[in-house]
């Protein structure tokens, strides 16, 4: 696996999988993310869910957000060969250090060394590739250490999350000395001087070529959960508009006014169970 790319200035396009399935991490790939961010911070999965989605995952760079930064969780997740790691509220670039140690062989680091795993296609290759750092900037505290962070060697992406981000300054006033947009310009220029790249987690309604004009460059668009859940409300939506227009599905007699008008689109549904004549969700 070539981990240098996601080290590149160039729009580079994940999601988050929290689901904890392999299914879904498998079709995520399939459709062509660059990146896909298997979270054990706030995602369903488990410890035993990661590697059965990292074997799904055949294009795109697989990478583990762990729930702390102890290096025990880093040092497994690399070891069944995820391609980086993504530490939350990494504050100080003293934390950074450690989860940097914690992702690198000695001398660089304290990672103890096993040829039999899959980092190492279970000891068919000699060497495995150097792991992707995404460091969280969530806090006030992170902001302010941005640069600090940036300049240990071994950070690769500062990754803003937010919803934290914006969680804590509105939770200590008395701290903030920037407002949101100005926290990411400052999160944006201090990855470009230390000649490193940045990222952000979005919805599908933000807008990424403003964030791109700033320099976030990583964007990660929704969760699989979130996905799912808006899928399954804008098709719901629909049908009870539909409904209530007497155009859709009529509850009342177990019918479709559009099938009765349409006797063979009602064979197409009956056959296939769905619309051919419509859009999907």
């Amino acid at each position: 696996m070539n981990t240098s790319t996601l080290r590149q200035r160039h729009p580079q396009y994940g999601t988050w999988l929290q689901t904890g399935s392999s299914v879904v991490a498998e079709l995520a790939d399939a459709s062509g993310f660059d990146w896909l961010l298997i979270d054990l911070e706030h995602g369903c999965g488990v410890d035993a869910t990661v590697l059965p989605q990292l074997q799904a995952i055949r294009r795109a760079a697989g990478i583990v957000r762990v729930g702390s930064p102890r290096s025990d969780l880093i040092m497994r997740a690399l070891d069944w060969g995820a391609a980086g790691i993504m530490v939350p509220m990494v504050s100080t670039a003293e934390t950074a250090e450690a989860c940097v140690r914690a992702m690198q062989y000695p001398p660089r680091g304290d990672r103890g060394l096993a040829r039999m795993v899959r980092a190492f296609q279970y000891g068919l290759d000699n060497e495995a590739p150097s792991p992707v750092f995404f460091a969280q900037i969530e806090t006030i505290e992170a902001v302010e250490n941005a640069r600090a962070i940036a300049a240990v060697d071994g950070v690769d992406v500062l990754f803003v999350g937010p919803m934290d981000l914006q969680l804590n300054l509105r939770s200590y006033p008395e701290q903030a000395t920037r407002d949101y947009a100005a926290c990411l310009r400052e999160v944006a220029e201090a990855a470009k001087s230390a000649g490193k790249v940045c990222g952000l987690l979005m919805r599908q309604s933000d807008d990424a070529a403003a964030m791109h004009a700033l320099g976030f460059t990583h964007l990660a668009f929704e969760t699989d959960i979130t996905f799912l859940r808006e899928s399954y409300r804008h098709l719901l939506h629909s049908l009870r508009g539909e409904a209530r227009n007497g155009t859709g599905f009529n509850g009342l007699n177990g019918s479709s006014n559009g099938c009765l008008q349409h006797p063979q689109r009602a064979m197409a549904v009956g056959a296939n169970g769905s619309d051919s004549n419509r859009g999907q969700g």
